[in-house]
């Protein structure tokens, strides 16, 4: 029966699901967020960088994300990044909306 396909994410799941990876409030880099939601998915959720990073850069632009220079864990410089007070509450409007947004999805696949 094979692995299913990764999926790939779309621009506002990418955004909640960033937000709730730097929830924990350790800072990090993109690869490593990217990897966090694929861990915690089971291989199910891909963020890849053509629309990972351009997702950083609209959380930093929102002041929902701020972003810091650092060295990672293989030596090399990158952007580490923290969610901000008002990520937080962003994040808090973003699950509830997926939640309400899911069950209605839900309701109407029953239809059938």
């Amino acid at each position: 029966m094979g692995k299913p396909p990764r999926l790939d994410l779309l621009q506002g799941t990418l955004d909640l699901l960033i937000l709730r990876t730097l929830q924990s409030g350790d800072a990090m880099h993109g690869w490593a967020i990217s990897e966090r939601i694929r861990q915690v998915s089971e291989n199910v959720l891909q963020a890849n960088q053509g629309s990972l990073y351009p997702a950083l850069h609209r959380l930093e632009h929102q002041g929902w994300i701020k972003a810091e220079w650092g060295i990672s864990e293989l030596g090399r410089r990158a952007r580490f990044y923290r969610l901000t007070i008002s990520g937080r509450k962003q994040l808090q409007q973003e699950a509830d909306n997926w939640t309400r947004v899911a069950g209605a999805i839900g309701k109407v696949l029953k239809l059938a």
